[in-house]
């Protein structure tokens, strides 16, 4: 008998506004973190705010970039360039990663 392996997709909504080198930079480093963490099972939808502002209003985004992890739940989201890829990755408590606890450390 076979046994079907379900294979978790994890589903990214980065927040930017236009294409400023931040912007740039954070969309750039959730790729790196996605293929290095989550390789093969992970899509990543990128929304300008200023051409969507709906869509921001509806997520509560103050700042960009942003970043909301939206599957599988909870939602996490990091506000920023995302170039600290250990600490991203522990804080959108991707797999194989330890969580940090709201003041910084590991749990």
């Amino acid at each position: 008998m076979a046994v079907l392996r379900s294979v978790v997709t994890y589903s990214f909504r980065l927040y930017v506004v236009g294409q400023t080198p931040r912007s740039l930079t954070a969309v750039a480093n959730l790729r790196v973190l996605c293929e290095t963490y989550l390789p093969g099972c992970h899509e990543i939808e990128v929304i300008d705010a200023a051409e969507r502002p709906d869509l921001a209003e509806e997520e509560r985004i103050l700042a960009t970039p942003t970043v909301i992890r939206i599957k599988p739940p909870p939602r996490f989201r990091v506000i920023g360039d995302l170039s600290d890829q250990g600490q991203v990755a522990a804080f959108l408590d991707l797999p194989g990663v330890d969580r940090l606890s709201p003041q910084g450390g590991a749990q």
